[in-house]
């Protein structure tokens, strides 16, 4: 009886601590997975060091005279806009994919800095568990979306306006892909008891009403109807917000939209994107555009709707399309097509999409071209079309 009493107690033991190890650790890492972190894992304490020494910058830091808005609202100026040299005072004119260095970009720096910050943080919580990471990640938070003086305004009104012709314009949406890696750093850290309640639920509010905008406003539904990758940048935003806010309708309604419109509607049956080859950038908007169908996948996916394995009737799968792109990014010298017409020789970088489509389809050669390929690029036209830069976050 004693030998059994004691066999029962050892099978107590074992379950209760396996229920710990299930609660604090609800998911193994794969083999990728585990290795990205290894080879990520000095950058990501390096950038977080960094992170504790920096006070907020928000949008109120900064104002430009050309803004229709208030000084709590996000301004930008579109990229590709120009004088008219045979109207230098009149509305700026277009020149595809060459950036105007004379725009005002100021509230998009500040927001990128800001998912640095947060993104860096939330990384080296994750990797180390330390709370330190997490309370100085609240202070950004609050100074962005709590603190009446220095918060933005929960819209993209007055995005990617051009001098002359509009205030703002759908396409400044994309401004704030940016955002992504802010949310998703509160749901990697929200498990953290340094991370308050307050700041939590007030983080979440302004995101849920940030979604609301940009589900019900003009130019919100204008983006959601554009074709290219900016439908696909408007779906990664909603995606990703949603899942901070716990927002399953809208979720499902996104891969629904993924599903029947995105992936059909944009991708040929060889896996390219032929709206971004039409453009004068045609390789780093085919990267960019798969980036962003990729991640889509990574926040969207479950078991039991897993984006990964979706194939249209006619074969278009995310496979395939990382399967298209890819020699060309691991040699790129075998680009058929006219090179981008700016920051060809800035590409590729250490994209998404490859480590993203390894871990999902066990692809050693994905990973290890992602391996060698950079994971700190300093050119800001990489940084603009590049966001997500803390892979770990994500997986």
């Amino acid at each position: 009886m004693k030998s059994l009493g004691r066999v029962f107690f050892i099978m107590i033991l074992w379950c209760f601590q396996s229920a710990f190890i299930n609660a604090t650790h609800p998911k193994t890492k794969s083999g990728i997975e585990k290795a990205a972190e290894a080879i990520l894992r000095k950058q990501i304490l390096a950038e977080a060091d960094w992170a504790m020494q920096q006070k907020p910058i928000t949008v109120t830091a900064s104002f430009s005279p050309r803004s229709a808005g208030g000084r709590h609202d996000f301004f930008s100026e579109a990229d590709y806009f120009w004088p008219d040299p045979k109207n230098p005072d009149g509305p700026y004119i277009n020149r595809d994919g060459e950036s105007n260095p004379a725009n005002f970009v100021e509230h998009r720096k500040a927001m990128i800095r800001f998912s640095e910050i947060i993104g860096a943080l939330a990384s080296a919580y994750k990797i180390t568990g330390d709370p330190k990471y997490v309370r100085q990640a609240i202070i950004h938070l609050k100074a962005w979306f709590i603190d009446p003086e220095t918060l933005m305004n929960p819209n993209l009104q007055f995005a990617q306006a051009i001098k002359g012709k509009f205030t703002g314009r759908n396409y400044g949406i994309i401004d704030s892909i940016h955002l992504m890696e802010v949310a998703q750093g509160l749901i990697v850290m929200e498990d953290c008891p340094a991370m308050d309640a307050q700041t939590s639920e007030g983080v979440k509010k302004w995101f849920a009403e940030y979604t609301n905008w940009l589900l019900t406003s003009k130019p919100g539904i204008e983006e959601k109807l554009t074709k290219n990758n900016h439908s696909t940048c408007w779906a990664m935003q909603v995606a990703s917000f949603a899942k901070l806010c716990n927002n399953q309708a809208e979720l499902d309604s996104i891969s629904v939209m993924y599903k029947t419109i995105l992936l059909p509607r944009q991708m040929a049956t060889d896996g390219s994107f032929p709206l971004e080859l039409a453009r004068t950038k045609p390789y780093g908007y085919s990267i960019f555009d798969l980036d962003a169908m990729t991640t889509l996948c990574q926040i969207l996916s479950t078991p039991k709707d897993n984006l990964w394995t979706f194939e249209t009737p006619d074969g278009k799968s995310i496979k395939q399309g990382i399967s298209y792109l890819y020699p060309y990014v691991a040699d790129k010298s075998k680009w058929q097509l006219k090179p981008d017409v700016m920051y060809w020789d800035s590409w590729p970088v250490a994209q998404p999409f490859l480590l993203f489509g390894a871990n999902a389809y066990q692809q050693n050669d994905w990973f290890n071209t992602w391996k060698h390929l950079d994971h700190n690029p300093k050119t800001e036209e990489v940084i603009r079309n590049l966001p997500i830069r803390h892979p770990l976050i994500w997986m």
